[in-house]
C-alpha cells in the first residue's frame, strides 16, 4: 500500500490502496501531516471495530450505514450523518449494523497507520 503521500495538498481517494484493518474492514490512510489524519473506514454489515484506545483525540464521520458505537461506559446506534468525539485514552469500538463508511480524523496522526 502506497502511504508516501504525507504533507501532500491533494490526496484523491481512487488512488489510494485500502488495506484491510479487521475482518470486514477496509482502511484508507488519506490526507495527513503530523498534526492530523483522515481515514476512510469501509466496513462490510457485522464487521467489528474492537474495543480499543490510543493516544489520539479522533472525531469519527458517519457517512454511509449504521452503527452501534461504544465510547467509554456509553452505547449509542448512529447512522450517516452523525459525528462522534472520542478524546484521547477514552476506549470504544463499534459493530456495523448496515454496510457503511466512517471517515476518521485523528491528532495528531497515527504513525502506527503507515508504518
Amino acid at each position: 500500500m502506497n502511504k508516501n503521500h504525507k504533507d501532500q495538498k491533494w490526496v484523491f481517494g481512487k488512488d489510494i490502496e485500502g488495506e484491510a484493518a479487521a475482518p470486514g474492514v477496509t482502511r484508507k490512510v488519506l490526507a495527513y501531516c503530523d498534526a492530523m489524519m483522515c481515514v476512510e473506514n469501509l466496513f462490510e454489515e457485522g464487521a467489528v471495530g474492537a474495543i480499543h484506545s490510543h493516544p489520539h483525540t479522533q472525531i469519527t464521520y458517519v457517512a454511509e450505514g449504521r452503527f452501534r458505537f461504544t465510547i467509554g461506559d456509553e452505547t449509542r446506534e448512529v447512522g450517516k450523518g452523525d459525528t462522534l468525539c472520542k478524546q484521547n485514552s477514552v476506549k470504544h469500538g463499534c459493530v456495523c449494523l448496515e454496510k457503511g463508511v466512517l471517515v476518521d480524523y485523528f491528532t495528531p496522526m497515527r504513525e502506527d497507520f503507515i508504518n
